[in-house]
């Protein structure tokens, strides 16, 4: 039987290059396909690396593609004179074009999951939106990329806890490490091109998550204090970060908790408001339902009690929901 061994890996992130670094098969990684470093800017990539001198001291060739599309004539040409068998896709966050996908030999694998499982929660940012949404695990699966979105048949599937202790960073570790686990279990059946691939459930409609960007991390203090808390952590780093105004400084809340349901006497501060700030810097702010404990914080304003927080004028984007209460939408 024929091994299909010529592989690479398309991403641009920390979590590429742990995947990369970690990886334990017997068929090197030939190939890095990613970003330079001013598509990286210009495309906003949240955890960007610039693996091309990394990758290529541990002799992997590198192709910095013209476009984060990659539907640019130099980029497929490229890709095709490299003849690659199997692409594995992290980090990547792009769907990958037909005229690439067709000159792969055995196809490209890539992770998805959603909280409910795949076809529920294809789409945009499905961890970040499982933690704003106060789930408790979450299934990833290792599927075969088609031209669609998250729409591919599946190969293997893992399933993890989210913790009441979990980020958006824990997050992304534990999904690296499930597809580093998920493609070593798969490995020889994928080289061999001779896998099994099961097609996603089609008794149920699919879902999609919107798109969310850096401005959807302004706090809405109307929020209750557990969803404030877990909103927080859905977008700490490596992301951009949980937002507040105070007056017309910006001030990034990097990591909260709650504090306590009760109130301890604030009860007729409105939310938003700084009730106390303790010696080492960390502060209070009462919100509906108790008070928040900020832990790390940005901040060129000093934090003052007494200080309320707002918007400075901007519009907080309110997500619609599904008859479930959560954000994964049918695709209309």
């Amino acid at each position: 039987m024929a091994i299909y061994d010529r592989i690479a890996v398309f991403g641009c992130k920390a979590t590429t290059r742990f995947l990369i670094e970690n990886l334990e098969i017997p068929y090197p990684v030939r190939y890095l396909v990613t970003l330079s470093p001013q598509a990286g800017a210009k495309h906003d990539v949240a955890d960007y690396c610039d693996l091309k001198p990394w990758a290529e001291v541990r002799g992997i060739e590198v192709y910095q593609v013209r476009y984060y599309s990659l539907k640019h004539t130099d980029d497929i040409a490229h890709l095709k004179e490299w003849q690659i068998d199997i692409a594995f896709v992290i980090g990547w966050q792009r769907l990958i074009p037909a005229a690439v996908l067709s000159g792969l030999r055995v196809g490209a694998f890539g992770m998805h999951g959603s909280a409910a499982n795949l076809p529920r929660g294809r789409g945009r940012s499905p961890m970040n939106w499982s933690l704003i949404e106060g789930r408790q695990a979450f299934y990833t699966n290792l599927f075969l990329y088609d031209p669609g979105v998250d729409s591919g048949d599946v190969v293997d599937t893992f399933k993890f806890q989210i913790t009441s202790k979990d980020t958006a960073e824990t997050l992304h570790f534990k999904n690296t490490l499930a597809m580093k686990y998920l493609i070593e279990r798969n490995i020889e059946a994928l080289v061999r091109n001779d896998f099994r691939r099961t097609p996603q459930e089609t008794a149920l409609s699919p879902t999609y998550y919107p798109k969310r960007t850096p401005d959807d991390g302004l706090i809405d203090w109307e929020l209750d204090v557990t969803a404030l808390e877990r909103f927080i952590r859905a977008v700490t780093r490596p992301f951009a970060g949980a937002f507040t105004f105070a007056g017309d400084e910006r001030v990034h809340i990097w990591r909260a908790q709650v504090f306590d349901v009760h109130d301890f006497g604030y009860e007729r501060a409105l939310p938003g408001t700084v009730v106390a700030v303790f010696e080492r810097g960390q502060f209070l702010v009462k919100c509906l339902g108790g008070l928040l404990l900020v832990v790390e914080y940005e901040s060129h304003t000093p934090i003052q009690k007494g200080l309320r927080f707002g918007n400075n004028g901007r519009q907080i984007r309110y997500f619609p929901r599904n008859p479930q209460g959560f954000f994964d939408l049918l695709e209309t």
